[in-house]
C-alpha cells in the first residue's frame, strides 16, 4: 500500500472550559492508502500546534514536516510502521511537538495496517492473547469535598469498582483541604472499591510536601498518589520514594519521548509508570515503554483522559501483559469521549472488566457524524501558499 493521503481534522467542543479536561477537543488524523484502507489515531495535545507539524514550511533538513516525510511511502507491515515512525522522527528532528504530533499517525498507521494484515494491534505487537482490564474512571475532584462525594457516589452507582480523582483544587489550599477531598472520595466510593489521586504535579519539586501528603492520604486505603511531582523532577521523585512513603507512586503521563519515561523508570523510583499513547509518539514508542516496564518490574498503566478511539489505542498496547491489570477510563461526560467512536467503542463488561477488540486494527471506528458535528475549520497559508485546508470528512 502507498499513503495517498494524510486528512487531519481539528474537533472542539462549542465551549473550552478552564479545566484540566483533554475531552474538550483533540486532533484526528486519518491516513488514506491507494488501496481503499484507511486507519485513523488521535493526538492528545493542542491540536492546532499539533496540526501545524503536519504543514509546516521546511527550515532546514532536521525540520521537515510530518507530510512530506510519509506521503507516498509505501506501508504494507509491522516494519513498514516502525520505519516510518523513526523517519518521521529524523525529519522532525529539532521539533520539539514532534513526538505529540506524530502519534496521531502513528496510531493510524497502526489501524491501517492491521486491517490490510486482518489483525488487531495486540497480535501485531507480539502478543497471542489480549487479557480483560479492571477500568478505573478517571474523574476530576470537585471544587469542594461535597462535591467530590457526589462525583464518587455516581461513579460507584454505574457500577465502578475503581475511580481515579484529580487536579481541581488538590494542593492549593491546607493540607487539611487535600485530606477532606481524599476522605470525600474515599466515603462516596465505599470501602472496597480502589481509589487513586492524581496531584497533578502541584508540589513541583517538593518532596517534602508530596510525602507529608502521601501518609495523610494513606490513612483511606488509596491506590496510588499519582504526579505528586513534576515529570522532569527526576530527582525529587527519587527523594520521594527513598523515604519508602506508605502508598505507591505513580507517574509519566507528562513523559514525552522513550528517554523521559525510562529516566522515572530507572532512577525515580516509581511503582507505576503511566503513559500516554497520544503524546510519546504513539502505539510504536509506548510498545517499547511497555516492554521496559516488564523488564524493570514496574506495573505499565495507559493515561488516557481523550475518547474511546484514543483508549482503544492504548489498550492494545499492553493487552497481552496479564500482570498489567489496571486500565485508566475516561469518565466524563463530554460527547468527544464515547461520542467520536460511537455506537461502539469499549463498554464494560458483565464482569466489570474492559475487553480488547479483536476486529483488525485498532477494533473501532470514527462517526463520522461526530466529527461533522464539532468540526472547526482550519485554513494555514503563507506568502499566499495554502498550506492546509480542512479536507472533507
Amino acid at each position: 500500500m502507498k499513503i495517498e493521503a494524510i486528512d487531519l481534522f481539528y474537533v472542539a467542543l462549542p465551549e473550552i472550559k478552564l479545566a484540566a479536561d483533554g475531552t474538550q477537543d483533540t486532533l484526528l488524523c486519518r491516513v488514506r492508502a491507494d488501496n481503499g484502507l484507511y486507519g485513523w489515531g488521535e493526538s492528545d495535545s493542542s491540536p492546532l500546534v499539533s496540526l501545524a507539524a503536519y504543514v509546516f514550511p521546511m527550515s532546514h533538513s532536521n525540520i521537515i514536516n510530518i507530510n512530506e516525510a510519509l506521503l507516498g511511502e509505501t506501508v504494507d507491515s509491522v516494519e513498514d510502521v516502525r520505519r516510518l515512525r523513526a523517519k518521521a522522527g529524523a525529519y522532525g528532528l529539532d521539533v520539539q511537538q514532534l513526538d505529540h504530533a506524530v502519534a496521531a499517525i502513528d496510531i493510524a498507521l497502526w489501524d491501517l495496517v492491521g486491517k490490510h494484515l486482518e489483525q488487531p494491534v495486540y497480535k501485531m505487537l507480539g502478543y497471542d492473547k489480549a487479557h480483560p482490564k479492571l477500568p478505573y474512571a478517571s474523574v476530576l475532584f470537585g471544587d469542594t469535598p461535597d462535591e467530590t462525594r457526589t462525583i464518587a457516589e455516581g461513579l460507584r452507582g454505574r457500577g465502578f469498582a475503581a475511580a481515579k480523582f484529580g487536579w481541581g483544587p488538590m494542593g492549593h489550599g491546607t493540607a487539611e483541604n487535600d485530606v477532606a477531598l481524599v476522605a470525600a472520595a474515599r466515603e462516596g466510593m465505599g470501602q472496597h472499591a480502589q481509589v487513586m489521586v492524581d496531584a497533578g504535579v502541584v508540589w513541583g519539586d517538593d518532596d517534602e510536601t508530596a510525602y507529608d501528603r502521601a501518609v495523610r492520604f494513606s490513612e483511606y486505603d488509596i491506590s496510588w498518589l499519582e504526579e505528586p511531582l513534576l515529570s522532569e523532577e527526576v530527582d525529587a521523585y527519587k527523594r520521594l520514594t527513598d523515604r519508602k512513603p506508605p502508598v505507591k507512586i505513580a507517574a509519566g503521563e507528562g513523559a514525552d519521548f522513550y528517554r523521559s519515561a525510562d529516566d522515572l523508570m530507572l532512577n525515580g523510583g516509581i511503582d507505576f509508570i503511566q503513559i500516554d499513547v497520544g503524546r510519546t509518539g504513539g502505539i510504536t514508542v509506548s510498545d517499547r515503554i511497555c516492554k521496559r516496564a516488564q523488564e524493570l518490574g514496574i506495573q505499565y498503566v495507559n493515561h488516557t483522559f481523550k475518547s474511546h478511539l484514543q483508549l482503544a489505542a492504548s489498550l492494545h498496547v499492553f493487552a497481552g501483559v496479564p500482570q498489567f491489570r489496571l486500565m485508566e477510563y475516561p469518565a466524563g461526560d463530554s460527547p468527544l469521549i464515547l461520542g467520536l467512536t460511537a455506537p461502539t467503542g469499549l463498554p464494560v463488561n458483565e464482569k466489570g472488566m474492559v475487553d480488547c477488540p479483536e476486529a483488525p486494527g485498532l477494533g473501532v471506528d470514527v462517526n463520522l457524524d461526530t466529527v461533522r458535528k464539532y468540526l472547526q475549520r482550519v485554513k494555514i497559508e503563507v506568502n499566499g501558499k495554502i498550506l492546509h485546508e480542512t479536507p472533507e470528512v
